[in-house]
C-alpha cells in the first residue's frame, strides 16, 4: 500500500474540474486523479496536463452510477489506504431559460447527478478521508439566491443547525415531485431547478460537516462548500467573467489548507470568503 497522499477531483476532465486538478498537480504533494465518466475524455484530459509538465493520474467514475462509485472507492482503500483531498466538483446545468425540456425533467436529471450523484460520492468516500483530510463540495452562489426564493417555511429548514441528511433527502425528492405534479411554486419552491441542487449541496456540507464534528472531533478534517464564481465553461457559456483557473481558486484554497488550520469548517464560502447561509 502507498504511503503518497491522494486527492481526487470528481467531473474533472473539462471546465473547473480540469483547473482544479491542474493547480493540484503543482501544489498538492502527492497523487492527483482526473477523474470522469468517458475514460477516452479523461485520457485526453490527462495528456494535455503531461504536455505541461504535470502528472496527474486517471481513474474513470461517473457519479450517476454507484457501482463505478464503489470501484473508486475499493481502488483507494486498496491503493492508499484511504484518501487526504476530495473534490465534489461533477455537476450539470441546463440551459434552464432557453431549454426545452420539461421542467420536471430538468428537475429530476440536474438532482439526479448535482444532489443525488455528490451525495452517494461522500457516502461512499467520506469514510476513507484521513486525519487532517479536506473535502470540498463545489456548489454555487446560486444556492444562496435560490434559498431567498424558498418560503419562509423552506428557508427555516435549510438554514436549521439540526436538519438530519434523511430530512434533507426528503425535502429533495419532495421538489422533483412537486414539480412533475406542477406545484413546485405554490409549496413555496424556486423556478430553478440547478439553485434547488445547490442548495442541497451547501446544506448536506453543513450536516456533514456537523457529523464529522460529532464521530470524528480529533479527526482535524475540514469540510466546506464554496462557490467557484461565475466561469467561462460550458455551462455557463463564454461570456462569464473568470477564467477555469480563476474559478479554481477558491476550491483549491479549500482543498490546500494547512493541517495546523482549524476552520473554515462547514461554511459556505466564495472569493476565498466565508458566506452568510
Amino acid at each position: 500500500m502507498s504511503n503518497v497522499p491522494v486527492a481526487v477531483v470528481t467531473g474533472s476532465n473539462k471546465g473547473i474540474g480540469f483547473a482544479i486538478v491542474r493547480a493540484l498537480c503543482k501544489q498538492f504533494p502527492g497523487d492527483v486523479y482526473l477523474t470522469a465518466r468517458d475514460p477516452g475524455r479523461g485520457q485526453e484530459a490527462v495528456a494535455k496536463l503531461q504536455e505541461e509538465g504535470l502528472h496527474p493520474l486517471f481513474h474513470q467514475l461517473d457519479i450517476d452510477d454507484l457501482q463505478s462509485i464503489r470501484a473508486l472507492r475499493d481502488f483507494l482503500k486498496e491503493k492508499y489506504g484511504g484518501l487526504n483531498v476530495l473534490v465534489n466538483n461533477a455537476g450539470i446545468a441546463f440551459k434552464e431559460v432557453h431549454d426545452t425540456t420539461p421542467f420536471a425533467v430538468q428537475a429530476e436529471v440536474t438532482l439526479k447527478t448535482n444532489f443525488f450523484g455528490t451525495r452517494n460520492v461522500c457516502t461512499e468516500l467520506l469514510p476513507l478521508v484521513k486525519p487532517y483530510g479536506k473535502v470540498v463540495n463545489v456548489s454555487s452562489m446560486v444556492s444562496s439566491s435560490a434559498l431567498r426564493g424558498c418560503s419562509q417555511e423552506l428557508q427555516q429548514k435549510f438554514r436549521s443547525d439540526t436538519i438530519t441528511e434523511d430530512e434533507l433527502v426528503e425535502l429533495m425528492n419532495k421538489f422533483v415531485e412537486d414539480t412533475k405534479k406542477s406545484v413546485h411554486e405554490k409549496e413555496g419552491w424556486p423556478n430553478t431547478a440547478y439553485g434547488v441542487s445547490k442548495i442541497g449541496v451547501t446544506v448536506l456540507s453543513r450536516i456533514q460537516a456537523r457529523v464529522i464534528n460529532e464521530k470524528r472531533k480529533g479527526d482535524h478534517i475540514l469540510l466546506n462548500a464554496c462557490c467557484p464564481g461565475w466561469v467561462r465553461t460550458d455551462m455557463a457559456g463564454p461570456k462569464a467573467t473568470k477564467s477555469p483557473d480563476e474559478g479554481a481558486e477558491t476550491p483549491v484554497y479549500l482543498a490546500l489548507l494547512p493541517s495546523d488550520a482549524d476552520g473554515p469548517h462547514g461554511q459556505f464560502l466564495s472569493n476565498k470568503t466565508v458566506r452568510t447561509w
